[in-house]
């Protein structure tokens, strides 16, 4: 049985590139560094994720160089444990589509755990440790303020059942339902019953596959008796959607080094 690892790199990076007019200008921001090659967002996200079995990294945008990060920046012992898919839809379809390619990678193995993570995230160690220990299958949340602007809402509705909220064109939410919780979402994520996710996935490419990875995330939750699910509070969580984000995660590494 085998514990995977899925990290999702393939978007554009608009807002980290903005005002960059030049496309051989513009960069992928989970290997942006202004330092050295372990001063990059998925340097430090392949680092955690090395307990892994396998670690599957999804990509798309700027592809090549993706792969070129991973055969001359990381080492040996566990480039052999990453595979590298090629998302060829980045551009029309959404975040969903990543992770159902990187779960299709998943499931031909023998797999008893699979932990998300999104590649723009910066997590801190001990927080990132308590999710990869968990019994249970996870949900994450983060400290920051609830923004509509930029947050995915996790609320937990009249029923005891979790539900995520999200508007991809970053304006108003508006939640019709009654809650006993709320929180920020880390966008940090375990599955541990592996049916439930194979069909979650597989809902998703046959009715929602435009859709963002939240829709196979939520197939998942529905199907699982919420008692099997544990929430964890992530301490550092940053959003890395800018390079004024990326200058404050390098100060945090900076600190902890």
């Amino acid at each position: 049985m085998m514990k995977v690892a899925i990290i999702t790199v393939a978007g554009i990076s608009k807002r980290f590139n903005d005002g960059v007019v030049e496309e051989d200008k513009k960069v992928l921001k989970a290997i942006y560094s202004e330092g050295n090659s372990s001063q990059t967002l998925l340097f430090h996200l392949i680092d955690k994720c090395n307990y892994a079995d396998k670690i599957i990294l999804v990509g798309g945008y700027k592809f090549e160089t993706l792969n070129n990060f991973i055969q001359t920046e990381i080492n040996n012992e566990i480039r052999d444990k990453i595979t590298v898919v090629y998302n060829k839809y980045y551009k029309e379809l959404s975040s969903g589509y990543s992770l159902y390619l990187g779960l299709k990678e998943a499931f031909q193995y023998d797999l008893n755990e699979v932990l998300f993570v999104e590649g723009d995230i910066d997590i801190d160690i001990a927080s990132f440790k308590a999710v990869v220990e968990a019994e249970s299958s996870v949900l994450t949340y983060n400290r920051e303020p609830i923004c509509s602007e930029k947050s995915v809402i996790l609320y937990r509705n009249k029923l005891g059942q979790y539900q995520y909220v999200f508007n991809i064109s970053h304006g108003l939410i508006k939640i019709d339902d009654f809650f006993s919780e709320i929180y920020n979402s880390g966008q940090l994520w375990k599955f541990k019953q592996m049916n439930e996710l194979k069909e979650a996935s597989d809902v998703f490419f046959k009715t929602n596959r435009g859709e963002t990875n939240l829709k196979i995330i939520q197939e998942y939750i529905n199907r699982v008796s919420q008692d099997e699910l544990s929430i964890i509070q992530l301490q550092r969580w940053i959003n890395c959607n800018t390079k004024n984000d990326y200058k404050i995660v390098k100060e945090k590494w900076e600190e902890e080094s």
